[in-house]
Parts: structure tokens; C-alpha cells; sequence
């Protein structure tokens, strides 16, 4: 059973973490982009900072390095912008592989200490030869049941909130590519203006 606490407190650790991050990093609006685009588009690079340094999200972080690199070719821009996404991306996923291993751990954990707890109860009726009872199966039984219990109930929970986060992050992942493109296609059209 101490694996098995071990593991939901660190698993419980990490689904708290990563939904506080996640929401702090989640763009509010795209509205952002089009303040941005207009900012540049009068020429008021430093507005436009501004703009993106007031919102702390992987969106305003991305759209300040094309802010800094939007005279350069669309292609390096795009190229530029995609890099700090994905850095963007890698870090709101730091920790899911740990809650991924949980969720397939903690099981197996709660299906060992069941083959422990039947090892227990048959050695406990070797012992007892002729005088079985039903008591002395109990202990070694308990022990089978709720460690699986313990195990499949943090094994669900990891898996569930492993799942619920992977798709937060793709859904944040699509919001910035969707930005990036704006971004690119509006600072083209300006600059062949």
C-alpha cells in the first residue's frame, strides 16, 4: 500500500501543477493577435510589446518573438515562431510522462499485492493444517482485495487526468499554430503593401 499512496500523492502533485500552469498558459483570446498585427501595421513595434508582455500565456511569448523577427522572410518567421511553440508545448507536457507511468503502475502495484496476499493466505493455511478457518484466509484475502482496489483507483485517476491534460495541451498547441498563421499572413500582406 505504500507504493501505491506514494505514487497518487505524487500523481495528485503533478495533475494540480500542470492544470495551474496549463491555465495561466492557455491563450484567453486571440483577440491578442489582432491587436498585435494592428500595432505593427502603424508602424508601433513597442505597443505591441507591451501588449504581449501585459498577458503572461505561451500565445503572448510566441507572438513576441515574431514582434522582434516580423521583417525577417515569412519562412524563417514561421520557422522561428513554430520553435518557441514548441518550447512552449514541451513545457506545459513536463511531468506527464511521470502521470502516464503512474497510471500503468499503480495497477500493477495493486495486482502484486494481491498475488502477495493469496502467497499469504495459502502459507497461512499450510500452517494451519488441519484447522482452516475462515479467519485465518481473511488476513492474507484483505490484503489481496484492497491493494488492487488502491492500485486500479490511482491507476484510473492518472489516466483520466493524463488524458484531460493531453488534450488541453493539443488544444493550446492548435490555438498557437492558428495565431502563428495569422500572424505570418497579415505581417506578408503588410510588407508586400
Amino acid at each position: 500500500m505504500l507504493p501505491i499512496f506514494i505514487l497518487s500523492v505524487i500523481g495528485i502533485y503533478i495533475i494540480c501543477e500542470r492544470i495551474s500552469i496549463i491555465r495561466k498558459a492557455e491563450p484567453k483570446e486571440l483577440s491578442l493577435v489582432e491587436n498585435v498585427i494592428t500595432a505593427l501595421e502603424k508602424g508601433n513595434k513597442s505597443l505591441a510589446i507591451v501588449q504581449c508582455s501585459e498577458s503572461d500565456s505561451s500565445l503572448s511569448r510566441m507572438l513576441q518573438k515574431g514582434i522582434f523577427l516580423y521583417h525577417v522572410p515569412a519562412q524563417d518567421l514561421r520557422t522561428s515562431m513554430e520553435n518557441t511553440a514548441n518550447q512552449e508545448i514541451a513545457r506545459l507536457e513536463k511531468g506527464l510522462p511521470t502521470l502516464a507511468t503512474i497510471s500503468g503502475l499503480a495497477p500493477m502495484i495493486g495486482f502484486l499485492g494481491t498475488v502477495i496476499g493469496m502467497v499469504q493466505a495459502f502459507y497461512d493455511m499450510s500452517l494451519a493444517g488441519n484447522n482452516i478457518n475462515i479467519t485465518l484466509l481473511s488476513r492474507g484475502i484483505y490484503t489481496a482485495m484492497i491493494t488492487t482496489v488502491a492500485g486500479l483507483i490511482v491507476g484510473i485517476l492518472a489516466y483520466f487526468a493524463y488524458n484531460i491534460l493531453v488534450a488541453r495541451i493539443n488544444t493550446i498547441a492548435n490555438k498557437l499554430e492558428h495565431a502563428c498563421t495569422i500572424f505570418i499572413e497579415s505581417t506578408y500582406k503588410h510588407a508586400q503593401k
